[in-house]
């Protein structure tokens, strides 16, 4: 871990608190948050909970160089990522990230990469559950569908 950039596999409830204090800095004007949130529904189907399987020192060490990669983009940036492991009923945090710098244009870019590289990326798998009590792993994809890719890309990695 370094002063700007901290990254975390958590069994216990995530905090926005946290993740501001982390990335307050005297010399960043904004900071941005993306929170991640389980949902009632996926794909039409009705959901009552989620359970994350992380393997956390490749996902800690991935996070790390998401958020070095994004410094190297927008410098002077600092990074909070944690992630949730374990079984969370819906409206549970899974995720949050938070990123600050001087100005709001940064921050807003800078967060929506990490977000992508992190659903991309980490070694993170979604076992959703069912009122019928069955329960489904999920396969892994990004929050982009190659549709939109190029109008949500933030243009700094080529992509």
């Amino acid at each position: 871990m370094s002063e700007t950039i901290h990254v975390e596999i958590s069994e216990n409830p995530l905090s926005v608190q946290a993740a501001c204090d982390f990335v307050m800095d005297d010399a960043h004007g904004a900071i941005d948050t993306f929170i991640g949130a389980v949902r009632n529904h996926h794909e039409g189907q009705a959901v009552q909970g989620i359970t994350y399987d992380v393997h956390k020192g490749l996902a800690e060490a991935t996070f790390n160089d998401i958020c070095l990669e994004a410094q190297g983009f927008w410098p002077k940036t600092k990074y909070y990522v944690s992630h949730f492991q374990g079984e969370l009923d819906i409206g549970g945090i899974s995720v949050i990230i938070a990123v600050s710098a001087a100005h709001r244009g940064d921050t807003f870019d800078a967060c929506r990469y990490v977000i992508e590289e992190l659903k991309k990326r980490s070694p993170i798998w979604k076992k959703e559950h069912y009122p019928s009590g069955k329960s489904e792993w999920l396969a892994g994809h990004s929050l982009n569908d190659a549709a939109d890719a190029d109008v949500s890309c933030c243009g700094k990695c080529g992509g």
